[in-house]
């Protein structure tokens, strides 16, 4: 009897274990926001020897990547999923020479740092106009939802998965709020102000998005989703793109919808009219 006890004990400390405190998260989130402003990456603690880094779902060697280069943010917001050890960052620099909007999901083992997975994105990519994404997000209400209003982490899940099971399945119901807004690289469904359920707009219906991975905050009432997204960018037919959907959810209901979506060619190949400048960015290859 004495070893089964013992043995569930060891049972209930691993699972403790694989959890993360929140203060740790939003340290590594703190150091993070500190490290891209000034580009000084050995002021970033806390990473694993055998880290990874990605931009656009491409590996780099984080020296080489945007968070090697100092950049003057407008505004950040972060999550922190205590239960899955992980984070994501939005951040917005639009009042700068070089724009950018920027989604990072940062993954931990036994308080390490091991993945920091950035969508990167500036001018070409779809919609992509930082000035509207600060103008929107400085309008909404991002503050931690209070306790006895929480949803759990599976309604917050189911949510943000409803949205997306939509696309190839029309029969689904998404947990549109009202009010709803979505925010597509600057472009706002609720422009006008008019309250009214904006999210619901239209999606695909037969589009199939690939590789979810989810970063919760019950606290925030948001779920983020990184996944690839298959049709984006039409000049390279159904390859799955780098994208991310940040969902604010209250009261079981959609209220806010944020995208990053990074595209191979200026425009997704669709508007030939965007010109891409200052390109520094690792773009896509055929095959991801």
């Amino acid at each position: 009897m004495l070893q089964l006890i013992s043995v569930a004990c060891l049972w209930l400390a691993a699972g403790v274990s694989a959890e993360c405190s929140r203060a740790l998260l939003k340290n590594a989130t703190d150091q993070y926001v500190s490290a891209q402003s000034s580009g000084q990456i050995a002021t970033f603690k806390g990473l694993a020897t055998n880290l990874t880094y990605t931009e656009n779902e491409k590996s780099l060697d984080i020296k080489t990547g945007v968070l090697s280069q100092p950049i003057k943010l407008d505004q950040n917001l972060s999550i922190h999923d205590t239960t899955l050890c992980a984070t994501f960052t939005q951040l917005i620099a639009a009042n700068t020479e070089h724009p950018y909007v920027i989604g990072t999901r940062m993954l931990f083992t036994d308080d390490k740092i091991t993945a920091i997975e950035s969508i990167v994105t500036d001018q070409g990519d779809w919609l992509f106009n930082a000035t509207g994404y600060l103008h929107w997000t400085s309008l909404e209400n991002w503050d931690p939802i209070p306790e006895d209003k929480r949803d759990s982490r599976e309604v917050i899940k189911a949510a943000g998965d409803a949205y997306f099971d939509r696309f190839h399945n029309v029969s689904v119901n998404v947990p549109y709020g009202t009010p709803c807004a979505r925010l597509e690289g600057g472009a706002y469904t609720d422009s006008s102000g008019t309250g009214g359920n904006t999210c619901n707009l239209g999606v695909p219906s037969n589009t199939t998005v690939t590789k979810r991975r989810y970063v919760i905050d019950e606290e925030m009432g948001v779920v983020d989703i990184y996944l690839g997204f298959p049709g984006l960018d039409r000049s390279v037919g159904d390859e799955p793109m780098p994208d991310s959907h940040m969902f604010r959810v209250e009261e079981g209901k959609i209220r806010y919808i944020h995208t990053l979506s990074s595209c191979v060619n200026p425009g997704c190949g669709l508007n030939t009219t965007i010109i891409p400048t200052q390109r520094r960015r690792v773009r896509l290859t055929r095959g991801f």
